[in-house]
């Protein structure tokens, strides 16, 4: 089932997350949903707090890249109790993020180009590790999904000024996507 994606105002999207565990009620059709979602959408990556739910739960979806960045060729991931231990600062880049919750923004935004994660996959089976590349910049802004941030807090004052008539008509629902949302009231 396509879910509506909820966008800029909705207070879940400043939420922390919570962690869940194997219980939790009808995680594998979640994550079905949350993966029709995405695709619907036409997104790379989806955080449960864009779709209305404070839980720890990430699908990333690399594949779409694949012409450019081959590396991700079949790349399908899901991340449960997704934590970013460290970063390592030694190298940053700054690239063009969007946001399938703020529709037709697009900022320069710089992030380290290595972190250190922590995570279950969908059999709840630990990982630990470093992740470098284009996907600790997707890890990066997904997971800050799951504590309460969006790629808008890590831009400057000055341009986050200078976007601010564009978040105003987010608030008031003055904007097109081509999938489903649920506007903040």
């Amino acid at each position: 089932m396509i879910l509506p994606i909820y966008t800029y105002g909705q207070p879940v999207l400043r939420k922390t997350a919570q962690d869940i565990d194997a219980t939790y009620p009808d995680l594998k059709n979640l994550i079905a949903n949350m993966w029709e979602t995405l695709s619907n959408s036409e997104g790379i990556g989806l955080a449960a707090p864009q779709i209305g739910l404070p839980i720890r739960l990430v699908v990333i979806d690399l594949d779409p890249l694949k012409e450019d960045l081959p590396e991700y060729t079949g790349f399908r991931k899901v991340f449960i109790n997704a934590h970013i231990v460290d970063y390592d600062d030694t190298n940053t880049e700054s690239s063009s993020e969007g946001c399938l919750s703020l529709p037709a923004i697009h900022e320069n935004v710089t992030r380290p180009t290595r972190i250190h994660v922590t995570y279950q996959d969908e059999d709840f089976k630990e990982h630990d590790e470093w992740v470098d590349g284009y996907l600790a910049r997707v890890m990066q802004h997904e997971f800050d999904h799951l504590d309460g941030k969006m790629f808008i807090d890590r831009i400057s004052p000055l341009r986050k000024q200078l976007i601010k008539s564009k978040l105003k008509a987010l608030l008031q629902g003055r904007f097109r996507t081509g999938y489903k949302v649920k506007v903040a009231k």
